[in-house]
C-alpha cells in the first residue's frame, strides 16, 4: 500500500524561509503557493530554491510565488493551512481572488487592469461561444463555403439559422447585463441586485 507523504516539514520550511510574520495570506493556483508578503526583500530565494519540492520562485503583482507543481501543491498548501500561523485563504477561488489580496504593492494601472480581468474573465467563455455560433452561422449563409462542400444556402434548414441567431442575439442583447452581474460579483455585491 503506497502511503501519502507528509508535507508538514517542507511547509513548515517554506513558512520559515518567508517568514512568518512577513505574510498577509496565502492562496494557491494549479501550480504555486502564492503568498502576500510585507517585505519581498526579507525573504532569501535561493535558499527557498533549494528546498526540495521547490522548483523555483517568482514575485509579480504583489505576489510572491512559490513554484511546487501540480498535485504536491494541494498538499503543501493543506500542511501550511494545518499550521494555523498564517492567513490561509480557503474556498477563494482565482475569480474570487484576483487583484484583490495585495493592493497596496500594486500601482494605479495594475490595480485597473487586475479590476478589468476580474470582471472580464468570468465572461470570457460565453463571449467565446457566441463568436463560435456567429462563425457557424457565417459559414451556413455563405454560398461559397458551402460550395466547398457541394452544397447551397437553400439546402440549410431556415429553423437552424433561426436557433443560431436566437442564441447570439440574445448574448449581444444582454451583454451589459453580464457585464454588469460580473462588477457586482468582483465588488461583492448582490450580483442579482445590478
Amino acid at each position: 500500500m503506497i502511503m501519502a507523504k507528509n508535507y508538514e516539514e517542507e511547509a513548515k520550511a517554506i513558512l520559515k524561509l518567508v517568514g512568518e510574520n512577513n505574510v498577509d495570506s496565502v492562496t494557491h493556483c494549479q501550480t504555486r503557493l502564492r503568498f502576500v508578503v510585507k517585505d519581498r526583500k526579507a525573504i532569501d530565494d535561493k535558499a527557498l530554491e533549494k528546498l526540495p519540492e521547490v522548483k523555483g520562485v517568482f514575485y509579480g503583482s504583489g505576489q510572491y510565488q512559490v513554484i511546487i507543481g501540480t498535485g504536491v501543491v494541494n498538499d503543501v498548501y493543506a500542511a501550511i493551512a494545518k499550521l494555523g500561523t498564517v492567513n490561509a485563504i480557503y474556498g477563494k477561488d482565482d475569480a474570487d481572488t484576483a487583484g484583490k489580496t495585495s493592493n497596496e504593492h500594486k500601482t494605479v494601472v495594475q490595480r485597473l487592469m487586475a479590476m478589468l480581468s476580474g470582471i472580464f474573465i468570468p465572461i470570457i467563455p460565453v463571449i467565446a461561444a457566441t463568436g463560435l455560433f456567429l462563425g457557424l452561422k457565417s459559414a451556413a449563409t455563405n454560398a461559397q463555403v458551402l460550395k466547398l462542400f457541394g452544397a447551397v444556402p437553400s439546402d440549410i434548414p431556415a429553423s437552424l439559422t433561426s436557433v443560431i441567431s436566437v442564441l447570439t442575439d440574445t448574448v449581444f442583447a444582454f451583454l451589459p447585463a453580464l457585464i454588469v452581474w460580473s462588477t457586482f460579483r468582483y465588488f461583492k455585491g448582490t450580483p442579482i441586485i445590478g
